[in-house]
């Protein structure tokens, strides 16, 4: 069951903590040694569905606040999700990934692209020096990205830190359908939102403490996965509580083969401020 939020009360931190601790558990995958292999590859490839449209949704959204000399850091890019649209758009992105594995795939992108106007720095982004970053930046902004800060309130202080214009997050919001529903056939429970992508609250009301006026808006998108990745894709969620031996995935298989495969709607937020 996930907890009551109370930002003002004392326990808002040990709320998140909680909630954390679900999300960025390991998974357990017992059936496939080349799992996680295999997972990377089926999220670089979503990163560019239908020509990237989350990253151009995205964008759009943040329209209003962006201009073409805008100087953008990018906190946590991945594959170039959100990179690869928005450099379009502005005329630099410094990004700041930690991940080896995420910036080979983030590289690949930018050159299948021919996109020349972003830096990557590969290290922890609350590890690193201000002084590395260069001068302070228009926009500063990251996209599914905020499970994996354990301190929050720290890492949107040094958002406003290294800001000179304005902050953004863009946060996947809801779990789908197919992940819900294996859950509670594997599991035997109802589904209460174990390993939903919902931190934008948790943000918001920070902010909101802090005096910031916020501007949110909610963008739709589409992915579209073929069998095994559907099958890793639930798989992915599932071994975060369960082990994926070989009798729980021929479970995922035949749920999959019974529902289909079908163009899946998602939804995310975008929510922007300025100090």
């Amino acid at each position: 069951m996930i907890p009551q939020t109370d930002i003002n009360g004392p326990d808002w931190k040990h709320a998140w903590e909680m909630m954390r601790n679900q999300r960025m558990r390991p998974i357990q995958i017992e059936y496939d040694p080349e799992f996680m292999a295999k997972l990377a590859k089926d999220h670089s490839m979503i990163v560019g569905y239908n020509n990237y449209e989350y990253g151009k949704r995205a964008t759009k959204a943040l329209g209003d606040i962006l201009g073409r000399d805008f100087r953008v850091l990018e906190i946590g890019a991945g594959p170039g999700t959100l990179t690869v649209p928005l450099s379009k758009k502005v005329k630099q992105i410094v990004v700041v990934e930690s991940s080896g594995v995420a910036v080979e795939s983030l590289k690949n992108n930018l050159n299948a692209c021919h996109v020349g106007n972003v830096e990557i720095i590969n290290k922890n982004w609350l590890e690193i020096d201000k002084n590395e970053m260069g001068d302070s930046f228009d926009l500063v902004v990251c996209s599914h990205f905020l499970w994996q800060m354990k301190d929050l309130d720290k890492h949107l202080a040094k958002m406003e830190e290294v800001s000179g214009g304005y902050c953004a997050v863009v946060q996947p919001a809801g779990r789908d359908s197919m992940v819900k529903e294996m859950w509670a056939e594997i599991t035997g429970e109802p589904y209460m939102g174990q390993f939903d992508p919902d931190a934008d609250h948790f943000a918001y009301l920070i902010l909101r403490k802090w005096g910031r006026f916020i501007d949110v808006r909610n963008i739709n998108y589409f992915i579209e996965l073929d069998f095994d990745q559907e099958v890793r894709y639930i798989a992915s969620f599932i071994g975060k509580f369960v082990k994926v031996d070989s009798q729980v995935i021929e479970m995922i298989e035949k749920y999959v083969s019974r529902k289909g495969l079908h163009r899946e709607e998602q939804s995310a937020v975008v929510m922007w401020w300025s100090k």
